[in-house]
């Protein structure tokens, strides 16, 4: 579906998994500033939604996910993970329960495949998992002005989420930055941002904070084999005191015993060229390949910056390479021995460029 918000000035369509929202509206740059200064709107409607109502639905999403939701309370918000049988992440999801139904948003042309999983986990309960995309969209709020936005719509948002008036709702989320999401009909999408009255963000601009932040996504940041530990998903999404679910072995086993093969990093990239690598381009080391580029964007701060998925043994100092391009370690990046004792990410520094 395309995004209504395409028909605002300037607006350049995004491609690939991205495409049906904007990339930017003429000035990334600029739109990457309102987000850091001030507040901006990103148009994220092209993610699914996936409605869950029944009395059942938090016992059963708590018994296949990674999350603990049986006693997650109305108006409250998580993130939370599905499994495959060998603990290999296959849906991100970010979660909220209004007291009847609860709301999953998940990556672009992933929800019918999960709905799909859903459907055949239901047995005899009193859940009915249904796409609901083309109904509903997201919108995000970034910056630090964001409160006086949703001011404009007449929401003062005391607690983490509150019902949106005219349906819908609204829920602080965990970056980039300072951030909240809006779930609001699709049909109403272009007269919400009107009435935020603030400028419009292309996904450019939200992933090069994203990227800063060093926030993994599904599909970027992940391969076929991404466990949880690798891109930082603990304690976020994945509870590590709650009882079975698919995939709850290896998640335990690694927590416990052992450490995971790989992990995230944020790289610093040589800027000598323009364009810019993909996701899965090798990440090497001499001539040995040592994981692969996840997110490469333009920050307005730091300079040409990338998610990385390497091998944990690949030393901080190391003198990687992205085809022909220079790429170093930001040491701040690197993740705790503890992931599930970590409550605060530290401040990116940027690298002292390579000669």
């Amino acid at each position: 579906m395309t995004s209504a918000l395409l028909t605002l000035p300037g607006a350049v369509a995004a491609d690939g998994v991205d495409a049906g929202v904007a990339a930017h509206y003429g000035d990334p740059y600029k739109e990457q500033r309102a987000l850091l200064e001030k507040v901006g709107v990103v148009d994220r409607s092209h993610r699914g939604v996936i409605a869950v109502p029944g009395v059942d639905r938090l016992t059963w999403l708590h018994s296949l996910t990674s999350q603990h939701l049986e006693r997650l309370a109305p108006w409250q918000g998580t993130e939370a993970l599905v499994l495959s049988p060998h603990g290999h992440v296959e849906h991100h999801l970010g979660v909220l329960d209004d007291g009847a139904t609860t709301w999953l948003d998940v990556e672009p042309g992933t929800a019918a495949a999960l709905v799909s999983y859903l459907d055949s986990m239901r047995f005899m309960l009193r859940v009915d998992p249904t796409d609901v995309t083309e109904n509903w969209a997201l919108l995000t709020l970034v910056g630090p002005q964001l409160d006086t936005a949703l001011a404009n719509i007449g929401v003062v948002l005391e607690d983490q989420a509150a019902a949106l008036p005219g349906g819908g709702w609204v829920r602080r989320v965990a970056g980039p930055g300072l951030a909240a999401d809006l779930l609001v009909p699709h049909a109403d999408l272009l007269q919400t941002v009107r009435r935020l009255d603030v400028p419009p963000a292309g996904i450019w601009a939200y992933e090069a904070l994203r990227v800063a932040d060093r926030l993994p996504r599904l599909g970027r940041e992940t391969d076929h084999k991404t466990i949880v530990q690798e891109p930082g998903w603990v304690p976020s999404a994945v509870h590590l005191d709650k009882g079975c679910y698919r995939g709850q072995e290896t998640v335990a086993r690694v927590h416990n015993l052992g450490k995971p093969p790989r992990r995230m990093v944020m790289l610093h990239l040589d800027g000598m060229d323009e364009d810019l690598p993909v996701t899965g381009d090798p990440v090497t080391l001499g001539e040995r390949q040592v994981g692969f580029v996840g997110t490469a964007v333009r920050h307005v701060e730091l300079g040409q910056i990338a998610l990385a998925l390497v091998r944990r043994n690949v030393p901080v100092d190391a003198q990687l390479t992205i085809g022909d391009r220079a790429a170093a370690i930001d040491p701040d990046s690197i993740p705790a021995e503890n992931p599930a004792d970590v409550r605060e990410r530290p401040r990116v520094t940027r690298l002292p460029s390579r000669p």
